[in-house]
């Protein structure tokens, strides 16, 4: 009886948390966690793309590559005769699905590594990838697409845009080797966060005890180990979809991303402006040169003209009044609070980064 009335009340607090007015920030388990043994692997491989303008004679390994394919192809050819200039030296790569059957097909990237200027109408020849281990678990093959284009004139002129040397073969590879996945160890399942954090982990193994009773621990801040449930028994695909089902109300970690380069500030999560008081002034000196030309006083006099440098420099210090920001408690506070400012977005990084030294910036700040 005791035990019934503890899993009615959670089932309340569970209630009382989804229909809280911040149930519209929960996401689905599967949008937060990977489960433990079911990853992707990085796949390489090298070959040749033909039907192009390719490497030169400056480039040796792509002549000594086709002259080794040709043999292996029974063609017997000398060293000195192989004068191809249509065939590009390229390495490949690609990503490999966790629980890729044999005859699964996946999408490979092209890169030249000698001195092609474009792969365009190129075709890859048949190109093994191999994993870490160095086996081989796919076969590439096929004709290249390009994400640019060029054009030249008879003048020399010429238009490029995007990239000529590095392209995509859609579906040009073939698995042909599994990679054996287990995601259940020792009657447990272990999920990954995507994102650490403390407060996210514990919530994810309430919601999963509230699914399965006693099943979930949060070891850390980056995984929660699963009990395979009574019923579950080598059932862990239905466990899965069971648990990938699942809404949690996350947890956003307050951060604002500032790239310096390009002027772009992004900020999200519970990001707070304390109290605080900014005056930024802009020290201009401008320094302006004007060669005036000096002749002698007097009609063909004993002096001679000469340019006389002269320089005129002009300092403007204009005064800034303080502006003090109240708090901002939301997000939209906060950049109303900074806006208020009139800053440009290059002035208002080095504002951002003075407000975290001292503390009135409770967010972390990234700088790119």
């Amino acid at each position: 009886m005791l035990r019934s009335l503890r899993h009615l009340l959670g089932l309340v607090v569970l209630l009382a948390a989804v229909l809280s007015p911040r149930a519209a920030r929960a996401e689905r388990l599967r949008d937060l966690v990977d489960a433990s043994g079911a990853r992707e692997n990085q796949l390489v491989g090298y070959g040749l793309v033909t039907g192009l303008t390719g490497d030169d004679v400056s480039v040796p390994f792509t002549s000594q590559s086709v002259l080794s394919m040709l043999r292996r192809l029974g063609v017997q050819v000398d060293s000195p005769q192989i004068r191809l200039r249509n065939v590009a030296a390229v390495i490949v790569t690609a990503q490999l699905p966790a629980f890729s059957k044999q005859g699964t097909k996946i999408d490979v990237t092209i890169s030249s590594i000698g001195n092609a200027k474009s792969l365009s109408g190129g075709t890859l020849v048949q190109t093994m990838l191999k994993g870490a281990d160095q086996k081989t678990y796919a076969v590439a093959q096929g004709s290249v697409v390009l994400g640019g284009f060029e054009a030249r004139g008879g003048s020399g002129s010429s238009t490029k845009q995007g990239t000529l040397t590095a392209g995509r073969i859609p579906e040009g590879a073939i698995v042909e080797r599994e990679v054996v996945s287990s995601i259940v160890q020792n009657g447990a399942i272990r999920l990954e966060l995507r994102t650490p954090g403390f407060s996210v982990a514990s919530r994810i193994a309430e919601v999963v005890n509230w699914r399965f009773q006693n099943a979930a621990t949060a070891t850390d801040g980056g995984s929660v180990v699963v009990k395979v449930p009574p019923g579950f028994e080598g059932r862990s695909v239905e466990l899965m979809a069971a648990l990938e089902e699942l809404e949690v109300v996350v947890v956003r970690r307050a951060r604002v991303v500032v790239n310096e380069r390009t002027g772009t500030i992004v900020a999200g999560g519970d990001v707070r402006l304390a109290p605080a008081a900014v005056v930024h002034g802009n020290l201009t000196i401008v320094v302006k040169e004007a060669p005036v030309v000096s002749q002698p006083v007097a009609p063909f006099g004993t002096g001679t003209t000469q340019v006389v440098p002269r320089s005129d420099v002009k300092v403007d210090d204009p005064k800034k009044d303080v502006a003090y920001m109240k708090g901002a408690p939301t997000l939209a506070d906060v950049a109303t609070a900074l806006g208020s400012l009139g800053l440009s977005p290059r002035e208002l990084t080095g504002v951002l980064q003075a407000l975290r030294a001292a503390n009135a910036l409770e967010a972390e700040l990234v700088v790119q």
